[in-house]
């Protein structure tokens, strides 16, 4: 993609970010002297979405702040520029896995099935609501897992079940171990996922994917990849509300001079984990 095309297609994203409401698809193309078909396809291909599906995203991040935020439903649908609630409910499931209220009251609702397992960075709790896979994380043992998956969704129904029993949980379990070397056998598809997040972290979360194992890209980097060079601290924000360890590789992400800096599933894991990919990469 030439830098012309960059340029224009951050345009696009700007102003889909001050919009009200969701520019066409054929205004954007109007407004950027692009066809619409190609405008799809390069702004899909630098951002990962459709021009809609990005600003849907924006809008459901703000409508997400708002429910954290503790604002009753209506007022937060109101805040984030939607025009009727049906439109949220329109999309609610995808977006936020659950509808506004639910998510408001801690997946109220929502049926989580997980499993854990040991790795050699320690336990690794994969969990998938029925619409796919809503957190990986990593820790010393089963209880502290099970209490950060409880503490994210308290009021969601939690159900743990045994290896072998869910496809999808499997899955993810399988692609990991086979990705990092822990398992000989081939790597299955990942699985769908769902994850609330804004637009601008499905954007890094992406880029992410796209960092060679064996290889590290500064907080400064990944935004000047995203076209926002000042947006460092946003980039390493999102890296920090990433709730897919090793599925989204955050931990290939370091500080300026080189330095793991944090990562949420502990800097000792990160140094261990970056130097087992790198000697892989060297073989």
């Amino acid at each position: 993609m030439n830098k012309a095309t960059e340029t224009t297609l951050e345009h696009v994203r700007q102003h889909l970010d001050r919009a009200d409401e969701a520019p066409t698809l054929d205004a954007l193309a109007r407004a950027a002297r692009l066809s619409p078909s190609h405008l799809q396809r390069v702004f899909r291909r630098r951002y990962g979405v459709s021009p809609a599906e990005y600003h849907r995203a924006r809008r459901f991040g703000q409508l997400k702040a708002a429910l954290q935020g503790g604002a009753a439903v209506a007022d937060a649908v109101y805040e984030a520029g939607f025009g009727s609630g049906s439109r949220v409910y329109e999309h609610s499931d995808r977006l936020l896995g659950m509808t506004p209220a639910s998510y408001r009251a801690g997946g109220a609702g929502a049926s989580i099935r997980y499993t854990t397992t040991a790795t050699p960075l320690g336990r690794l709790l994969v969990a998938a609501t029925t619409r796919g896979i809503c957190s990986v994380t990593l820790g010393a043992d089963d209880a502290e897992l099970e209490a950060r998956l409880a503490a994210e969704f308290p009021r969601a129904t939690r159900e743990r079940v045994d290896a072998g029993r869910e496809e999808w949980l499997d899955a993810v379990i399988a692609r990991i171990a086979s990705e990092l070397g822990w398992s000989d056998a081939a790597a299955p598809a990942l699985p769908p996922l769902d994850v609330a997040a804004t637009a601008f972290q499905w954007r890094v979360w992406n880029a992410l994917t796209r960092i060679p194992a064996g290889a590290t890209r500064s907080y400064g980097e990944v935004a000047a990849e995203l076209g926002q060079p000042k947006a460092a601290r946003a980039v390493g924000n999102a890296c920090g509300n990433n709730r897919l360890a090793l599925i989204v590789p955050c931990h290939r992400v370091v500080r300026e001079d080189g330095t793991p800096g944090g990562w949420r599933w502990g800097v000792a894991r990160k140094r261990e984990l970056l130097a087992h990919e790198q000697g892989m990469a060297a073989r």
